[in-house]
C-alpha cells in the first residue's frame, strides 16, 4: 500500500469536535482489531506519533485517508464519520408491506396510533 504523505494542519476550534470524535471512532475501531498505533501506522504509511495525533484530534485526518483506513479497520467509511450505514437497497419494486409502511408514514399521527393499536392487537392474538 502507497504510504500516505501527510502535511501536518492543526485542527481549528470550528473543526475540533469533528476531528476529535473522528480519532476517537478510529482508536476504537483500531483497539477492535486488535492493531497497535504503530502496526496501523505502519499499514498506512505514517509515523506512529502522527496516528496518535489524528486519534486525539490534535490532527486532521486526510478526507484521501478515509478509505484505507475503513479498509484497514474493517468497517464502513461512514461508521469512522459517525453516519449511519445505508444497506445496499434490494433490487425490483417494493414489497407490498414495505408500500403500506411507506403510505403509513404519510398519515396524521392520530391515524398513525390507530393503525399501530389495531397492528398490536393483531399481532398480540397471532402470538396466543
Amino acid at each position: 500500500m502507497a504510504p500516505f504523505t501527510t502535511i501536518p494542519t492543526t485542527v481549528n476550534t470550528k473543526d475540533a469536535h469533528f476531528f476529535k470524535t473522528l480519532g476517537a471512532r478510529v482508536a476504537q475501531a483500531r483497539k477492535e482489531q486488535n492493531l497497535t498505533q504503530q502496526q496501523l501506522a505502519e499499514q498506512l504509511g505514517i509515523a506512529q506519533q502522527t496516528l496518535a495525533h489524528y486519534e486525539v484530534g490534535r490532527l486532521r485526518v486526510p478526507a484521501s485517508m478515509l478509505p484505507t483506513l475503513a479498509e484497514l479497520l474493517n468497517v464502513p467509511v461512514e461508521v469512522l464519520l459517525g453516519q449511519p450505514v445505508r444497506r445496499a437497497a434490494r433490487r425490483g419494486p417494493p414489497s407490498k408491506l414495505q408500500q403500506q409502511v411507506e403510505r403509513l408514514a404519510l398519515l396524521p399521527k392520530a391515524q398513525q396510533r390507530l393503525v399501530m393499536q389495531m397492528l398490536d392487537s393483531v399481532l398480540a392474538q397471532a402470538s396466543h
